[in-house]
């Protein structure tokens, strides 16, 4: 029996987060974590839905949730066996709406609001399915992963021919990786200690906190004043100790050569990555930061617009480090492209999570990565955010600085419907009486 889409509900759901400072850094002092959130209803009698979201940090959230209506004719009155059967048509046709378009193309806030509306697909697969998301995507076979992206634009790059034999070659070994996954989970780095917002003590107790909880990996937000950074290196470097490992974030707040003289200073205290050093559209830029920074690796992804940038970033041997965003791409199928991309040049792929729901996406996407792509957890770790996770139904769990496997069917996406209800923008209780900015 067909499983039909009757209807799409989009809202604004945000977090009023600048109030403790939370997600703070140089680029974004005052964020207020935020959801636009899409439900996608069936008429199947088990009232099955879907549910995605594309993350925004407040102001522009309802623009997102405009977006998200301006794509329901291309899911409402479709079957999900319909969608699914031509995953990587029902993506072409999100992306290459003739009028649509002109708002992208692929890039931007129609392409977040495609990332909500593709998420919400996969999620109410997967739940169909009664899989978690990963193991949906590790069990789907290598001609079915292939078919499901859009090769315009990366083929060049990588012909789908080859991809089609990555994904093969990656089937030895399979279920022993898998089976390691279930029992150990995925290695996490907190940046929950490195706000920029947060006064000395406070970084120096998180760290703390952090190594007791099991972390070797953590990440602090640097950008906006130099001498700052400096300290506060030197501070959670001490904290950490020399085994443990300081990853540097500025934000995109540096130009070019801003960049590589932050790092002549920051650099003593011996940073593994730096991580989005100038703006994510300047590949050139990239490219000689990471040759002038060396050996510090330079990472850079959260606002990669697509899969085309992240075939130039790779070719132009620009990045240590693929840093995908489950929201930024164009939801599963583009992510798929990219981690195939990322396999083929041999670039490890650390997700991005610092943003509400996104821990609970990329999980799926790491494990999936290891298990059915890459083949490898050498110099991979997937961030973890430790806000927010209270208001969905699955969050996810880390234990021990390692991600546990997701169990429940669906993409752990969907937040809890009094939540939904409480942080509601403007109306919810939590926004009533807030001043406004």
């Amino acid at each position: 029996m067909n499983t039909t889409i009757v209807s799409l509900e989009a809202l604004d759901i945000r977090f009023p987060t600048s109030r403790w400072l939370d997600g703070s850094d140089a680029m974004h002092p005052d964020p207020d974590y935020s959801a636009a959130y899409v439900i996608l209803r069936t008429g199947a009698d088990d009232g099955i839905e879907g549910h995605g979201l594309t993350f925004t940090t407040g102001r522009g959230t309802e623009v997102c949730v405009a977006g998200i209506r301006a794509l329901e004719p291309h899911v409402v009155g479709r079957t999900l066996e319909e969608l699914v059967a031509d995953l990587g048509g029902f993506w072409r046709r999100l992306v290459s709406d003739s009028q649509l378009r002109w708002l992208g193309p692929e890039k931007g806030v129609m392409h977040l609001a495609t990332a909500a509306v593709v998420n919400a697909v996969w999620d109410l697969w997967a739940r169909r399915e009664g899989r978690p998301l990963w193991k949906l995507l590790c069990d789907l076979s290598p001609e079915q992963l292939v078919a499901s992206v859009d090769w315009r634009y990366i083929s060049d790059a990588l012909p789908a021919a080859e991809a089609l034999d990555l994904l093969r070659d990656a089937q030895r070994g399979r279920a022993a990786r898998e089976a390691e996954l279930v029992a150990s989970g995925y290695p996490a780095y907190t940046t929950s200690a490195g706000w920029l917002g947060y006064d000395d003590a406070r970084v120096a107790g998180l760290v703390r906190e952090a190594v007791a909880d099991g972390f070797t990996h953590v990440k602090m937000k640097v950008g906006a004043d130099i001498e700052s950074d400096d300290r506060r290196a030197a501070l959670i470097r001490g904290e950490l100790g020399p085994r443990g490992v300081l990853m540097m974030d500025a934000n995109q707040v540096w130009g070019v050569d801003e960049a590589i003289a932050a790092m002549c200073r920051l650099g003593a205290h011996e940073p593994w990555w730096l991580e989005e050093p100038t703006s994510p559209d300047d590949i050139l830029g990239h490219a000689r930061i990471r040759r002038e920074i060396a050996p510090i690796r330079v990472a850079t992804g959260e606002h990669v617009q697509n899969r085309v940038v992240f075939k130039q970033l790779f070719q132009a041997e620009a990045i240590d480090v693929c840093q995908i965003d489950a929201c930024r791409l164009g939801g599963v199928n583009e992510v798929i492209a990219v981690l195939l991309l990322a396999a083929r040049y041999g670039v490890p792929v650390c997700p991005h999570a610092g943003g509400v729901g996104l821990c609970e996406y990329v999980q799926h996407l790491a494990f999936f990565d290891y298990v059915a792509v890459s083949g490898s957890l050498e110099n991979r770790v997937v961030e973890w955010v430790d806000h927010l996770h209270e208001h969905f139904r699955d969050p996810a769990i880390v234990r021990n600085g390692r991600y546990v496997a997701p169990t429940a069917p669906g993409y752990s996406i969907e937040i809890l419907p009094e939540s939904l209800e409480e942080y509601a923008f403007p109306n919810g209780p939590v926004w009533n009486g807030f001043s406004l900015r």
